[in-house]
């Protein structure tokens, strides 16, 4: 570990001697005359043992997988519950709009509140009320009392994701944080894609409500993990920083940046297509195609392996080359992709003719989501929390406003790979224009060593 004493701070040489102080998170800090004023000489995670490292990195990783999980782990149930309580697919696709919806709003409130009071308090209180929620939606009776439910699950697990991805911003900087984010980037495409097989296995042996059961037992567990493992990463000091103050001025810093708008609309886009496919994929690949909801759980699997290599070889690239330019194939890839699967529909190829084209739509989705977040958090270290809860907020809003449209033009004929695909590719395109005109590659600088 680097030696602090060696390191020129901007204390005057009549000050007061310096003593390296370590703070709950393995912060070194320089002492002073002033303690509250003394600098951080290094980014506080470079000085954290590597075991305590992973510890955490497996249990904000853990929190990230919150909210995914909770969005899709009952996506096998779907024609159950259309069966069930009687209705039609788009109806139970609101259920999934609704969470996605909560899931938004909850992190537009959560991540300016925890750049203001901290990251302990809004974590602890909002996952608590994922906990209650998930007994709720067990208990319902009806769809409309599901979906009330559905709608708190969703903003109770909005701060796994907003305040797992803030700590890393207070811990770490330059590429490693490239590195570090593509670890909890990982966990975010991997989730849904992993969740519906998760939950597949979890109706063989259990009815649907138990798949609520089961997110409020992993609720509860994170709470109980986050209570007793995760420190507090943001200092008083850092919360009344100039400029940073108020939850309005956090806004205008971000909103007021064009590459954040940028990559912005990009991951909300990437984010809408990959729902897209999710929401309507439990019909098509069931009921078009036939599939058991065990064939459909593996389906999820293979798939979930594009993401996985995406995501990799993407913090690789991203390092080296700057996140803007993977971007920039990652996103022609969706398009290209998506288009395929129409094509290849419309002439009759059946099942692989949609499985291929699909699995490069994953893996280039798991390329572009660590650079969607890289560029935005390595911009706004002071307002870590606000710029991910805009973020996740838009990539959830958006997505929860755009699938349920592959219900609504399938209305009388089913969902099919063509109807499924269409919203996928106005998503991607709408992607690459965002790059290519607001962000512009060429104008962002490369990332910090």
């Amino acid at each position: 570990m680097l030696d602090t004493a060696s390191i020129p701070t901007q204390q005057s040489a009549d000050a007061a001697p310096r003593v390296p102080a370590v703070s709950p998170t393995g912060a070194i800090r320089t002492l002073g005359a002033n303690p509250a004023t003394a600098p951080i000489v290094l980014h506080p995670g470079d000085s954290i043992p590597h075991r305590k490292r992973v510890l955490y990195i497996v249990l904000l990783g853990a929190l990230t997988a919150l909210g995914p999980f909770t969005i899709d782990l009952y996506l096998p149930a779907f024609p159950v519950l259309e069966s069930e309580f009687q209705t039609t697919a788009a109806a139970i696709q609101l259920t999934l709009t609704g969470t996605m919806v909560g899931f938004a709003l909850g992190q537009l409130v959560v991540g300016p509140l925890s750049d203001k009071v901290g990251r302990r308090v809004p974590l602890l209180v909002v996952t608590a009320l994922h906990v209650a929620a998930s007994v709720g939606a067990a208990l319902a009776p009806n769809l409309e009392l599901l979906s009330v439910a559905r709608v708190f699950m969703g903003a109770g697990a909005a701060a796994g994701g907003v305040i797992a991805a803030a700590v890393v911003r207070d811990l770490f900087g330059g590429r490693r944080l490239v590195v570090m984010l593509s670890r909890l980037a990982l966990v975010s495409g991997v989730a849904p894609v992993l969740a519906p097989l998760v939950g597949s296995a979890l109706l063989v042996v259990m009815p649907w409500r138990g798949i609520f059961v089961v997110l409020g037992v992993y609720g509860s567990i994170m709470l109980i993990a986050a209570a007793v493992f995760i420190p507090e990463t943001l200092p008083p000091a850092r919360r009344h920083e100039r400029g940073a103050t108020t939850v309005w001025q956090r806004y205008r810093s971000v909103f007021s940046d064009r590459v954040f708008i940028g990559v912005l609309i990009i991951g909300g886009m990437t984010f809408s297509g990959l729902f897209s496919y999710l929401s309507a994929s439990s019909f098509l690949f069931q009921q078009t195609y036939a599939f058991n909801a065990q064939q459909y759980g593996l389906l999820f699997a293979a798939n979930s392996l594009g993401v996985v290599l995406g995501v990799q070889v993407a913090a690789r690239l991203a390092a080296r080359f700057g996140p803007q330019w993977v971007m920039a194939w990652s996103t022609a890839v969706l398009v290209v992709a998506a288009s395929a699967i129409i094509v290849t529909d419309q002439l009759g190829l059946g099942l692989w003719g949609t499985v291929v084209p699909l699995f490069f739509f994953m893996t280039a989705c798991g390329f572009t989501f660590p650079c969607v977040q890289v560029l935005a958090l390595d911009r706004h270290g002071k307002a870590a929390g606000t710029a991910q809860s805009i973020i996740g907020a838009t990539n959830f809003g958006v997505a929860g406003i755009i699938t349920p449209i592959v219900g609504w033009i399938s209305a009388g004929s089913g969902i099919t790979a063509t109807t499924m695909a269409s919203v996928m590719v106005g998503c991607a395109v709408i992607g690459v224009l965002s790059l290519w005109l607001i962000v512009r590659p060429r104008t962002v600088e490369r990332l910090a060593p």
